[in-house]
């Protein structure tokens, strides 16, 4: 597998950051659309896995296609462009500006949003026949991990918050990885396992990521969630999407920015 040295592999984020940030609006929507409901698609593919089997740990293993998937057609979550666009304007590449940084991320969140939640009704639909029967133990499992990670969380008040925002930033710690995983190898074999690593880590991990969440909780609402809209947003998305933010930038992007773009100088 052909691998890409780190001195190279960063040029590319930062070259990725800059499309993203010059992208049109059509183009970013839509690719933020399909990531949004792939990601979801393969949200409740391991959900069903872990239900059926009764072995989340099986669940987390194959979580990752859906994010492969993703990244192979060159769609945008969420996740990604908050390491990638950053590093464009830190690179100070002519034009990119920190408006056109919050207009991609604004854009790729509506998307994400929306596919995600397209996605929602459509299982809703099929698990129901038409919303004519029970919906099954895959939905009730859902709507109990809904009210667990809102109403659990806000039962600690601040400390939960905080608990949410610090699992935020460790899921895209490990979801950056992915991204630029994709990034350092020619092949789309190398591509995948360096992808589907941290991946794995993060599922498995049950750290929080604001795409994967705009499926989940809409959806375990549908399905009868004891919880509100407003304790999805404040005790969870809000949360997870600033933890997401500043963990995979601080961790990730700008680690690997520092070190092998603008290097120190060599001792002696």
């Amino acid at each position: 597998m052909s691998y890409l040295a780190p001195s190279e592999f960063t040029a590319k984020m930062i070259d990725a950051g800059e499309s993203k940030v010059f992208m049109s609006t059509r183009d970013t929507l839509i690719r933020a659309y399909m990531a949004g409901a792939i990601l979801a698609l393969a949200a409740v593919f391991a959900i069903t896995i872990s239900v059926q089997t009764g072995n989340f740990l099986l669940g987390a293993i194959l979580f990752p296609v859906g994010f492969c998937m993703l990244y192979l057609m060159g769609f945008d979550l969420l996740t990604g462009v908050f390491v990638l666009a950053p590093l464009a304007l830190l690179d100070k590449r002519p034009g990119v500006t920190a408006a056109g940084v919050l207009r991609n991320w604004g854009l790729v969140f509506v998307g994400n949003f929306l596919g995600a939640l397209t996605v929602a009704f459509l299982m809703a639909y099929v698990f129901t026949y038409g919303f004519n029967i029970d919906a099954g133990p895959i939905a009730k499992k859902v709507a109990s991990i809904g009210e667990a990670r809102t109403l659990g969380y806000s039962q600690h008040g601040v400390d939960g918050w905080i608990t949410i925002f610090i699992r935020g930033m460790l899921c895209n710690w490990m979801v950056s990885m992915g991204v630029v995983g994709a990034m350092i190898s020619t092949t789309v074999g190398g591509k995948v396992i360096a992808m589907w690593m941290p991946i794995f880590l993060f599922f498995y991990m049950a750290f929080e990521h604001s795409v994967v969440n705009m499926f989940l909780f809409p959806f375990a609402l549908i399905m009868g969630g004891n919880f509100s809209v407003a304790d999805y947003l404040i005790w969870n998305e809000i949360p997870t999407a600033l933890g997401n933010l500043v963990g995979g930038l601080a961790f990730t992007g700008l680690t690997l920015y520092t070190t092998h773009v603008r290097t120190a100088k060599k001792r002696g």
